[in-house]
């Protein structure tokens, strides 16, 4: 619940009163957003009073009468500058004219209530009012929180991606030197690392390219009838040479045949993160599993290792943008930070969702649940792009 300052301003001790009386304890629902503003009330009688009473607490609304016994309504506009900033004024007036409510309006008047008016007349304006200040200040903090989600978003791109940029052209610059003499194979070292860098820039590239995708809803989906079994055994596939390089056996546990309207390629992304991150977080002789398994209209997709685990800290951080658990034994793994996000926003697309379970040392498992049902091809809204995602 909202509290919105309203200052009545106005000469006629009785108008002052019975306006208090109107808007104290008055409650403006906003169903839309959940929420609802209630008021506190002050007064003033004079124009001069009411000057003094904005500079020294601005209010959220002003009921400022046009005719006062020293200033008028327009002149403590006047007088306020910059402290009437953002104020919402209603001018309220025995003597309407449309000269009087052309000025009201060029001074920043939102209303315009002419005397003698109901409390339910002045309510009905009140409410308008209240409506005005609550949706004009969370469209602000709605243009602040992108402004600040595009800031983080480059700032931490610009941090991925400059380490491995000077890497490469430091390799370049000893190559171009001729450090190691004029033998070519001399510098197939620094090639291959060059290659391992551009690698992992290229693939922060495309998986920025799938995230925007997701979240735009331009992202061409071909919803068919898919086998998710030999899905699975593909995606093991793939990982298979990552695996044997790391010492990593993968294991599948599949029925003989589970079949779901899917698209092809986002249940690549799902099994493919999922394996490849359970192979680089795990150990030397260590195993990672890949579960399918269908109950109650749902569709489960578990992978769980042997790895080095995370404690409860690091996994509350987990699924948003960039996020990399860093410490002594992930600091050298590579990754962009993307790709538990993008299993996230994958499986929101089927209404479900990713879970995970960890601990420190032994092993981490994860779950993204999918309805079996077909999906309905639809945008993942981000409102907050503010991060998912250990690393890809």
């Amino acid at each position: 619940m909202q509290t919105y300052k309203i200052l009545i301003v106005d000469d006629e001790a009785g108008m002052r009163s019975g306006a208090e009386r109107s808007l104290e304890g008055f409650e403006v629902p906003l169903e839309d957003f959940s929420d609802s503003v209630i008021f506190s009330v002050r007064t003033a009688a004079t124009g001069l009073e009411a000057v003094e009473a904005i500079a020294a607490d601005k209010p959220d609304m002003v009921l400022l009468d046009y005719k006062l016994p020293d200033i008028t309504g327009l002149e403590v506009l006047e007088r306020t500058g910059e402290a009437a900033k953002d104020i919402i004024v209603v001018m309220i007036t025995a003597f309407a004219s449309l000269e009087v409510a052309v000025n009201a309006t060029k001074r920043g008047a939102f209303d315009f209530l002419a005397k003698p008016f109901t409390p339910e007349e002045l309510r009905s304006t009140i409410q308008k009012a209240a409506r005005h200040i609550y949706l004009q200040r969370k469209a602000r903090r709605l243009e602040e929180e992108k402004r600040q989600v595009r800031f983080e978003f480059v700032s931490v791109l610009a941090h991925e991606l400059k380490s491995p940029l000077a890497a490469v052209e430091g390799y370049m610059h000893l190559i171009k030197e001729r450090l190691k003499g004029q033998e070519l194979s001399s510098y197939d070292s620094m090639v291959d690392r060059s290659l391992i860098r551009m690698g992992g820039m290229r693939k922060l590239v495309m998986d920025m390219l799938d995230l925007t995708r997701l979240e735009s809803g331009r992202k061409k989906r071909e919803i068919a009838p898919l086998d998710l079994v030999k899905q699975a055994r593909n995606a093991a596939d793939a990982v298979t040479e990552q695996a044997k390089a790391a010492g990593v056996t993968i294991e599948l546990t599949l029925p003989e045949e589970l079949r779901a309207n899917a698209d092809a390629g986002e249940m690549d992304i799902i099994m493919c993160n999922l394996l490849t991150n359970a192979v680089k977080y795990n150990k030397p002789g260590g195993k990672a599993t890949l579960t399918l398994k269908a109950s109650d209209g749902w569709i489960d997709i578990t992978c769980s290792d042997t790895g080095i685990g995370m404690t409860k800290d690091e996994t509350a951080r987990l699924f948003r943008e960039f996020v990399r658990i860093k410490n002594e034994h992930t600091r050298n793994i590579p990754g962009s930070g993307l790709g538990l996000s993008i299993i996230n926003k994958v499986a929101q697309l089927y209404g479900g969702d990713i879970s995970v379970d960890s601990e420190c040392g032994k092993g981490t498992s994860f779950r993204v649940r999918l309805r079996s049902a077909a999906p309905v091809p639809q945008p993942v809204v981000s409102l907050n792009p503010a991060v998912h995602g250990i690393s890809q």
